[in-house]
């Protein structure tokens, strides 16, 4: 319940939809009534004389009140005068177009009704999607680094639908088919109290069954979306990895592994639709044999001289009682369906309730402009156990460039990301201008730098809003002298669209160079006074790595820098080369000093040389 109520605050106003769809399904439900009770007057006007029909309803006109018996009374009252006026002809002409009259308003209200479910639905979707998607941006990349991300998706694809048919569900479970049954019964009571308390055994029994049969399918359910999400995972790893895969004859493997995940998710669909669908005909079954039972029990009522069950109401009690397996079936079903809906909602709320460790404190400094310097103040992080990075210490004032070079897995690619507090400083500080980064509003910190990586993270959009990504003000003049600088506008007028040109999935349709250069063009355009340059060169051929390296020359002009490299030629103008090597800074200095020193700097170099 808990969940569900969760589910519902994302349907902002909720009275809105509730209070219409509630009204629109209780006039449902009783003209649904009113179309099985003129059945009664029906056959009493086809079977009984007319003699009769006046002595039972002409004694006296009913007088003013405000119930159930009151309507039924002025309804036969005035039906007697037709049967009177125009004859048992007449009286079945008026009949006949009552029940027409009375299947078109409830029809009428039953369709006002679903729309009214319909546009709640889509809204609570929406607003649930919008939701998700929005605090995943908010999660820091620890989060991912833990979680895999085709589980992510199918929690906001999968799982969202069964949210949505849950929706519609629960809410035909509150009001719909409870206030339908509701009716048939008033109806049912009032043409026989006793046989209808004989119905009402079965009810307890019923409703024994569904719950137990429900408890099983949730557990089942959770367990089929879990699937689902690992389902997804080997679909986008396969997908973006097909190369690898088709390079080492990997089919097989991959293919077994999916095998087993999906053959696991077709068993417990098997076991889910064998619990799910025994509730129907459960349910069916357990209303047949009270049919049986009232047949059997109001029969002998009608036979028996001291009842006043007639043949007419008898018949249009079986009917109507009949009508009553309807909802019941569909609430068993719908029950069964909202097991798998609190499931995946549970799932989704799980993402939503997890905190991002970096946030902003509550009274932030906003960082509007970079003024001295970036500091790192005996610095250590690890993301599990060892120790990535041990008592970093060192000084990038403004307007220098440092240099970060060793082996991989030293922790350079991690100072970088600590700077944009991508992941957060364990011990130590970070500062900027004299300030820890962690008393600075995040967006501004953010704001200062811009970051151009070797896997260049491009989207599948046009050229013009890759470089102007997330600048919504940037012209088409800015855009194109951003491409000039990072000499990308040559190739890129070359397209048959030019700047609208579609790159496809994550730039693909384009040279590793060209991606470089749009990446670099981004930067540029953003003009941000902190650099970030992790190994933009190092995956390119030396033609496009000369092309790209005059354009980060021109980027990295009257700016401040932090360039990680492998290829020791391009950061040989650097002011300051720190060297590490398992997480620990061992040498410094400039390309010079460094040389003259027989290091680890002189060995790499000395090896990229040879």
């Amino acid at each position: 319940m808990k969940t569900y109520l969760r589910v519902l605050r994302f349907a902002n106003p909720l009275y809105k939809y509730a209070i219409p769809y509630f009204f629109l399904s209780l006039l449902t439900a009783a003209f649904g009534v009113i179309n099985l009770s003129l059945l009664i007057p029906l056959l009493d006007t086809l079977f009984k004389n007319t003699s009769e029909f006046e002595l039972q309803f002409l004694l006296s006109e009913p007088g003013p009140a405000f119930n159930l018996h009151f309507f039924i009374e002025n309804f036969n009252y005035y039906f007697a005068w037709v049967v009177v006026a125009y004859g048992k002809l007449g009286a079945l002409q008026f009949i006949c177009i009552s029940i027409v009259c009375s299947v078109l308003v409830s029809n009428i209200c039953f369709y006002l009704a679903r729309r009214v479910i319909e546009y709640m639905r889509a809204n609570t979707i929406q607003n649930v999607r919008e939701a998700l998607y929005s605090h995943v941006l908010k999660l820091d990349l620890s989060y991912f680094s833990e979680t895999r991300k085709g589980d992510i998706i199918s929690r906001a694809t999968t799982d969202v639908k069964e949210i949505e048919v849950t929706i519609a569900d629960t809410l035909d479970v509150t009001f719909k088919e409870p206030l339908a049954i509701n009716a048939f019964f008033v109806a049912l009571f009032h043409i026989s109290v006793e046989l209808t308390l004989f119905t009402l055994l079965v009810i307890p029994i019923a409703g024994i069954t569904i719950g137990f049969l429900s408890k099983r399918l949730k557990s089942r359910a959770k367990s089929t979306q879990e699937v689902i999400g690992m389902i997804v995972s080997i679909l986008d790893e396969t997908l973006g990895g097909l190369r690898v895969i088709k390079g080492f004859n990997a089919q097989p493997y991959i293919k077994q592994k999916f095998d087993k995940e999906n053959q696991y998710y077709t068993n417990l669909m098997k076991s889910m639709a064998r619990i799910r669908e025994l509730a129907s005909p459960l349910s069916e079954t357990l209303g047949v044999m009270v049919v049986a039972g009232i047949l059997l029990y109001g029969g002998s009522l009608v036979l028996s001289e001291d009842s006043d069950l007639t043949a007419s109401a008898f018949i249009a009690y079986i009917l109507i009682f009949s009508q009553i397996l309807s909802p019941a079936k569909k609430m068993a079903n719908a029950i069964s369906r909202i097991q798998r809906g609190m499931a995946a909602a549970e799932r989704i709320f799980k993402i939503m309730d997890a905190e991002p460790q970096i946030q902003d404190v509550s009274n932030a400094v906003k960082l509007t402009e970079f003024q001295k310097s970036i500091e790192f103040k005996e610095v250590s992080f690890r993301y599990e156990e060892d120790w990535v990075l041990k008592d970093i210490n060192f000084t990038l004032e403004k307007g220098k460039t440092i240099a970060l070079v060793g082996p991989s897995g030293s922790g350079k690619s991690t100072i970088s990301d600590l700077i944009p507090r991508f992941y957060e400083v364990q011990k130590g500080q970070v500062l900027i201008d004299h300030q820890d980064i962690r008393d600075i509003e995040l967006t501004s910190l953010i704001a200062q730098m811009g970051i151009v990586s070797q896997d260049t993270i491009l989207f599948n959009d046009t050229v013009f809003n890759n470089i102007a990504f997330g600048n919504i003000q940037a012209t088409q003049e800015d855009v194109e002298q951003a491409a000039k600088i990072a000499n990308a506008h040559e190739f890129i007028t070359k397209f048959t669209n030019g700047y609208e040109t579609v790159i496809g999935d994550r730039g693909l349709k384009m040279a590793g160079g060209q991606r470089q250069r749009i990446a670099i063009a981004r930067a540029i355009l953003k003009n941000p006074p902190i650099l970030i340059l992790d190994e933009a060169t190092s995956a390119l051929d030396a033609e496009n790595e000369k092309l790209v390296q005059e354009a980060l020359y021109k980027l990295m002009q009257n700016r401040t820098s932090l360039v990680i490299a492998h290829r020791l030629s391009t950061i040989q103008n650097a002011d300051e080369i720190l060297v590490m090597q398992k997480g620990e800074i061992i040498e410094r200095g400039t390309h010079q000093s460094l040389m003259q020193e027989e290091g680890l700097y002189n060995k790499l170099k000395t090896m990229q040389a040879l």
